[in-house]
C-alpha cells in the first residue's frame, strides 16, 4: 500500500486546518486518480462517464474528508465512493437514449484495448455472479489486496480466495468453449 504521511500527520492531529485538508486531499487525488480511473472505467464501460465518475467522487471525497479516519484505508474508501456514484448514476436514471447518431461519436481513445479478445474477456467477466466478479474486478482491476477485497464485501480473506478461485475456473470455462 502507498505510504500517505500526511494522512496519517491528518488523522494525528486534533485540529485541522484548511492547508492541511488541501494538501490532503492533493495527495490523495495524485495518489490514487489513475487507479480511480481504471476502476470507473471498468464500471461505465465508457471514457466520458468514467472521467465524470471520477470528477463526482474526487468532489465527495473532498466534502467528506472529516470521515476519513484510517489512512490505510484511503483507497478502499475512495473506491467505496467511486461505486456509489456509479450506483447513483443508475438511480437518477442518466443513462437515457441518445439521438445522438452512432457515426458522430467521438472514436475512443488508443489507450484502451478494443481488440476482440479483450471484448470476449470483458464480456465473460460481466457475465460471471456477481458473488465473483466484484473480488476479481477490485483484485484485478483495483489492485486490492485479497484481505482488502475480504474488509470491503465483510467476508473472511478465505472466502475470497475461493471466491476468486471459482470465478477464475468460470472464466476459463467460458474462454474455451
Amino acid at each position: 500500500m502507498r505510504n500517505l504521511a500526511l494522512v496519517q500527520n491528518h488523522n494525528e492531529t486534533t485540529s485541522h486546518t484548511d492547508s492541511d485538508n488541501d494538501r490532503l486531499f492533493n495527495e490523495l487525488a495524485v495518489t490514487y486518480t489513475k487507479d480511480l480511473q481504471r476502476y470507473a472505467y471498468w464500471l461505465a464501460g465508457d471514457r466520458h462517464t468514467a472521467e465524470d465518475l471520477v470528477q463526482e467522487t474526487l468532489l465527495r471525497a473532498w466534502k467528506s474528508l472529516h470521515h476519513l479516519q484510517n489512512p490505510k484505508a484511503a483507497k478502499g474508501w475512495l473506491f467505496t465512493i467511486l461505486r456509489r456514484e456509479n450506483a447513483r448514476r443508475f438511480e437518477r436514471k442518466q443513462l437515457q437514449e441518445s439521438d445522438i447518431p452512432l457515426e458522430s461519436l467521438e472514436a475512443r481513445d488508443n489507450y484502451y484495448d478494443t481488440s476482440t479478445e479483450a471484448f470476449v474477456l470483458r464480456r465473460a467477466i460481466d457475465e460471471l455472479p456477481a458473488e465473483y466478479r466484484e473480488p476479481l474486478v477490485q483484485q484485478v482491476i483495483g489492485g486490492y489486496s485479497q484481505k482488502e477485497i475480504a474488509e470491503q464485501l465483510g467476508i473472511s480473506s478465505a472466502g475470497v480466495g475461493t471466491r476468486l478461485f471459482r470465478a477464475r475456473n468460470k472464466l476459463k470455462q467460458a474462454l474455451v468453449a
